[in-house]
């Protein structure tokens, strides 16, 4: 439990515009050990962290990132939506991500959003990326997509990989080992509903992430079946129960 991984998803998006800067900043100061962010490719092959494949719900822009250029990303407005304090907030590239948090040493969970659009050698790019700033110890890549993790497991071996999955799979562990990732991603009511595929997954070599975690009895039961790390928009409140459970006589 106290050595469970803290990820602030889309960064703190509980308190500040999912997959900003802002939001990376706020959950590293509310205690998570790193932060969970989407990459797709622009128009002109730049990663760009936004978790949809459209810019309409996070800033005030339409349309697709596949179909837009850095350019015209970089003058949309992707804070105010959230509110008037974040008010020019931008789109970041998964590189200025790194240039600003890289030298605090925190672990990064990137998830590849290449479903349902193929992003050409996206995985190439991301790993190129993590590679240039000396990341690969501290980066997990996971996707929904697991053909992504195929490739990046050939590309870089050394890179570790989180399958994403939110059905009630069988053996997910198993399944795992077969494909060759190095983590289950699951959806938390998963390790709800069956609380042994943590033990079960990590006996047989394979770490287990739940997300996403938000409701204080869900935190509570998930960290009580010391899985390997907790993805939630509220990272304040996995340390608060955390270290109540932790002072429990």
């Amino acid at each position: 439990m106290d050595r469970t991984i803290i990820y602030a998803h889309r960064g703190a998006s509980g308190y500040s515009p999912e997959n900003t800067i802002s939001s990376f900043h706020k959950g590293i100061e509310l205690g998570a050990n790193g932060i969970e962010l989407d990459v797709h490719l622009s128009k002109d092959g730049e990663i760009i962290v936004c978790h949809d494949g459209k810019v309409n719900r996070t800033t005030n822009g339409r349309g697709y990132i596949r179909e837009l250029n850095l350019k015209q990303l970089k003058k949309l407005d992707a804070g105010s939506w959230f509110s008037k304090k974040y008010k020019g907030e931008k789109l970041p590239t998964l590189k200025e991500v790194f240039e600003v948090f890289n030298k605090e040493k925190m672990l990064i969970n990137i998830e590849i959003k290449n479903i349902p659009f193929i992003y050409p050698d996206i995985e190439k790019k991301v790993i190129e990326l993590v590679e240039s700033f000396n990341a690969v110890n501290r980066v997990t890549i996971s996707s929904f997509n697991h053909y992504s993790l195929l490739e990046i497991k050939k590309i870089n071996p050394k890179i570790k990989t989180g399958a994403l999955y939110m059905a009630g799979l069988i053996r997910p562990w198993k399944y795992a080992q077969d494909i060759g990732v190095d983590a289950i991603n699951t959806y938390m009511y998963n390790i709800i509903a069956m609380p042994s595929l943590v033990k079960q997954s990590i006996d047989n070599g394979i770490e287990v992430n739940a997300f996403t975690v938000n409701e204080l009895i869900h935190i509570k039961k998930i960290l009580e079946t010391n899985l390997t790390g907790i993805i939630t928009d509220f990272p304040d409140r996995v340390v608060m129960v955390r270290g109540k459970m932790s002072n429990k006589p």
